[in-house]
């Protein structure tokens, strides 16, 4: 038997001829008048359903909330619903995929999967990959509190204008943030405790959407000063469809722009390398109830996802920004709702910035210290050097969102596509199913599908690039 170590526990790979029970047993078995052994983790998982519906949740939502009013805007209404269905299918399967291979071999560590497909190599590749993707989600973060913090408190302030002060400065205030917030919930030993946090990050963003809502039938269009309400890109936009008329909903249209909306709709629904830790503390898991948490999860970013670009885009049509929220303020830079919305989405996305940390540092701890059981010294550590690191990123790298922009061409499709379903054809045992099987071909083409994905990410990057033209706002 081969042995697999997770968190400094050995213990034997007996889970293979067990994949069809895996829907129904537990991970960490009874027995009776045995206490119950823990293979995973150093503690027992005891997070709820409901709680890890909210951490699963909070790492869907992203900042590409902001953007899918603008994308729904070059897309048409039917067309963008069709394709945000799509993926939300897609990303529901691809959670399948990794809770079957896990179920196969008994790992619920992403890192640890790609060790069993694919050896060292596997592992330390899922392990870069990780720890690029949500380095970057978090800088996106980061930068969100940095450029609009100061401009939430100097309205507060009712100042007209940045004069200097040291609390209106973007890189002080991440600091700050990031020492009195993210750095003591990153430092916790377990991500379930996050939940709480979750679940208030995620009533902030209702808060955005019930906002959202009812500015619909609050602002009428066409708007005052319209040509200087919009951005250059919809005045382009208007332009090429011939027409002035912004207040007319598209049912479905094509434009120059409808290329960007799969990737940023793909890019949306990335929560994979929280899956399996969050799975680790689930209480009383099992592979069905884990993907319950998934798909209820997937569920309630479709519908937030689904009504803030439905009612984004019915109130400002044409004039749509690329980022919703800058929308707003263009309109009437002093409206307290929507600077109450601006605070509470800070605060949403900064709660995030924990839960994201989270996979990071396990996939570091899988690369640097495979054998060794849990330590605060190094726990801490971690957290701190990597809030320390995207700190600097933040604050000295003033054209990042290239840089972002190459990074979730790349690592999205293969945390969503790619990855999973090679683990998949790779980990589960032929005996149970052969490789020219109908679930084994539909992971193929899925992770062809990823590979697809990423080429054409690339190719909008590059043609940009080229062009100098610039890019819809979205990503996670």
């Amino acid at each position: 038997m081969e042995l697999q170590k997770m968190n400094g526990h050995s213990r034997e790979d007996g889970f293979e001829g067990l994949d069809g029970m895996a829907e129904h047993e537990e991970f960490l078995p009874h027995k009776t008048g045995v206490k119950k052994e823990l293979h995973f983790t150093d503690f027992e998982g005891k997070t709820s359903f409901g709680m890890s519906i909210f951490n699963l949740s909070n790492a869907i939502m992203g900042s590409g909330i902001l953007g899918l009013a603008y994308a729904m805007s070059n897309t048409g209404i039917i067309l963008f619903i069709i394709l945000l269905l799509f993926i939300a299918i897609l990303s529901a399967y691809s959670i399948h995929l990794l809770l079957r291979s896990a179920g196969v071999v008994g790992i619920r560590a992403y890192e640890q999967l790609g060790n069993r497909a694919f050896g060292p190599p596997g592992k330390m590749l899922a392990a870069c990959i990780i720890t690029v993707h949500n380095i970057g989600a978090m800088s996106s973060y980061l930068f969100i509190v940095k450029s609009e913090l100061p401009l939430v408190i100097q309205a507060f302030l009712s100042k007209h204008e940045n004069t200097g002060e040291w609390f209106l400065n973007g890189n002080y205030l991440i600091i700050i943030v990031s020492c009195l917030i993210i750095l003591p919930l990153a430092t916790m030993k377990q991500l379930g405790y996050l939940g709480y946090t979750s679940g208030f990050s995620l009533s902030c963003m209702v808060f955005f959407l019930i906002s959202v809502i009812y500015k619909k039938f609050n602002i009428l269009c066409p708007l005052e000063n319209e040509y200087h309400n919009i951005t250059p890109t919809a005045v382009t936009h208007s332009a090429s469809n011939g027409t002035d008329d912004f207040c007319e909903a598209k049912l479905f249209t094509i434009n120059s722009q409808t290329s960007y909306t799969i990737p940023i709709l793909a890019f949306a629904f990335v929560c994979h390398p929280e899956v399996l830790p969050i799975y680790t503390e689930l209480r009383d898991p099992t592979k069905k109830r884990m993907q319950n948490v998934a798909n209820i999860s997937i569920l309630a970013m479709f519908i937030m996802y689904l009504l803030t670009a439905l009612f984004g885009y019915l109130t400002f049509y044409g004039a749509v920004e690329s980022e919703l929220l800058h929308t707003y303020i263009q309109v009437d830079a002093l409206d307290v709702l929507m600077l109450c919305v601006r605070l509470a989405v800070l605060v949403a996305v900064t709660l995030t910035v924990p839960v994201v940390l989270f996979p990071i540092r396990r996939a570091l701890l899988q690369i640097l210290f495979p054998d060794k059981g849990f330590s605060w010294a190094i726990h801490i550590s971690i957290a701190f050097c990597l809030i320390f690191l995207v700190n600097l990123l933040v604050i000295f790298v003033p054209s990042i969102r290239d840089i972002f922009g190459l990074i979730g061409a790349t690592s999205a499709p293969s945390l969503i596509f790619i990855l999973p379903g090679i683990f998949y054809i790779r980990i589960v045992p032929e005996d149970q199913e052969p490789f020219w099987s109908r679930p084994k071909i539909q992971a193929a083409c899925f992770a062809t599908l990823g590979f697809v994905f990423m080429v054409m990410s690339l190719s909008f990057i590059i043609i940009d690039w080229a062009t100098g033209e610039s890019r819809s706002g979205g990503g996670h």
